[in-house]
């Protein structure tokens, strides 16, 4: 007999997860995903999330509750009497949620757990010049990202990854990973195994703090952070009190004499850099007032100069 699903999630990366439920016949009975919200041009345009798009489009029906803890909430959600709750890209859930259903609530998160517990774990992967991340999925307990281990399953990421690139990849191997987990749960083949809490590490929200350049940096350290934020939030840093954002890189390897944050450049072809052990070659930015372009794009209408500039 195949249990009855509620599949919580809200972004773009849950949707691979929730589309296999669906295409291998599992009875998702129920989403739950986040309220919609106002945006778009003049903030007109009343927003669904990626998730909600999907279950209307496969007549699944969508709860979009503002308050997890609500009573009226809580009674909707028992009335679909689930066995089994899948949480993806979603919020922390309060006890009386995630405890539930028969069978559990279990969650798929973006790293090979412990490391990475936290909000942004394929960014600080990246950011750290890790060579291989994951996937995980967990039962769920009440300390987030801690629950007792289900599967993990593997995959590199390249030195040319950014973290859009491993998003997109890691997008499908979870979804994966969410049916052979599904599978094993239904056939009773799940053996877990608990987190060593000694090797966990954090990956924190990105803030405004977090995510500004520090030239003083090493090379490879500061094109980690670019790569590692693009193409969203995007690293930054400031020229003449005016935000830059830096989406693409290349690191290079040369000695000089200059201070960090200097620019070179020949107005033409190239924009690097100064770091205290080379230059990052910026290929792709965006300034102040301007969309994200090509640095040759830029170059082209940009008529500082640059010998006489640094960022801060």
């Amino acid at each position: 007999m195949q249990p009855r699903i509620i599949f919580m999630g809200t972004p773009e990366f849950a949707v691979p997860a929730l589309a296999i439920l669906v295409e291998n016949g599992y009875d998702v009975v129920a989403v739950v995903t986040a309220t919609d919200k106002w945006g778009g041009r003049g903030g007109k345009k009343l927003l669904e999330s990626a998730v909600k798009q999907y279950a209307v489009a496969h007549q699944i029906p969508v709860l979009q509750p503002s308050n997890l803890k609500a009573p009226a909430f809580l009674e909707e959600l028992q009335n679909f009497r689930a066995d089994l709750q899948i949480v993806v890209a979603f919020r922390m859930l309060p006890k009386v949620v995630w405890a539930m259903p028969a069978l559990g609530t279990f969650n798929l998160h973006g790293s090979l757990l412990p490391r990475y517990r936290g909000a942004a774990p394929i960014n600080w992967a990246v950011i750290n010049g890790d060579e291989e991340t994951g996937v995980t999925t967990f039962f769920i307990q009440e300390e987030i990202d801690t629950g007792d281990l289900i599967f993990q399953e593997k995959m590199p990421i390249f030195p040319t990854d950014t973290a859009g690139n491993v998003h997109d990849k890691m997008m499908i191997l979870g979804a994966q990973t969410v049916l052979k987990t599904v599978r094993a749960i239904v056939a009773g083949e799940v053996v877990t195994q608990r987190q060593d809490n000694e090797l966990a590490t954090p990956a924190p929200k990105l803030t405004p703090e977090n995510t500004r350049i520090n030239f003083h940096q090493s090379t490879e350290q500061v094109h980690n952070l670019i790569r590692g934020l693009s193409p969203f939030p995007a690293a930054w840093t400031t020229l003449d009190g005016e935000k830059w954002k830096i989406l693409r890189s290349k690191p290079l390897q040369e000695k000089h004499n200059l201070q960090p944050g200097t620019i070179v450049s020949d107005g033409k072809t190239f924009f690097n850099i100064a770091t205290p052990d080379g230059f990052i070659e910026v290929q792709e930015l965006q300034v102040p007032g301007k969309r994200r372009m090509a640095v040759s794009d830029f170059l082209n209408g940009w008529r500082s100069a640059p010998e006489a500039q640094a960022f801060q």
